[in-house]
């Protein structure tokens, strides 16, 4: 009988010090997980708003983005869908990088003029955007 009980009671104590020696690694792995799906879920919005949306192309069109003016603003709705708005940051970021090209490296800032390049991220952050 005691034999049993002890073997039992050592059985109890290895599974306690196992557990207890693996559980800050699945804690970890857990959190790492869940913080990642965090960021995944608030890089990009799912829609933005219309005001938002056409702040943004002003930004664009006032930064001289032939692109942004060609694009019809935003109307008769209260939301646009993300892509509207990834599209028009690329768009003007290809169409500055071209326009930019030639100007000295030590001038521009991500292939494009600072000034290019501040507007594009400034419309970007008027619509919440972060990738696009």
């Amino acid at each position: 009988m005691h034999r049993s009980l002890r073997n039992a009671f050592a059985t109890v104590l290895v599974t306690g010090a196992l557990t207890t020696a693996a559980a800050p690694t699945a804690l970890a792995a857990e959190q790492a997980q869940s913080t990642a799906g965090v960021r995944a879920e608030l890089r990009n919005p799912k829609t933005i708003k219309t005001a938002d949306y056409n702040k943004a192309r002003n930004t664009l069109i006032d930064a001289g983005s032939k692109t942004a003016e060609k694009s019809h603003p935003a109307h008769g709705t209260k939301d646009v869908p993300v892509s509207h708005g990834t599209d028009l940051l690329a768009e003007a970021r290809d169409e500055f990088r071209a326009t930019d090209k030639k100007l000295p490296a030590d001038q521009k800032k991500s292939d494009m003029s600072i000034k290019h390049y501040n507007a594009v991220h400034s419309a970007a952050g008027t619509m919440g955007i972060d990738t696009w």
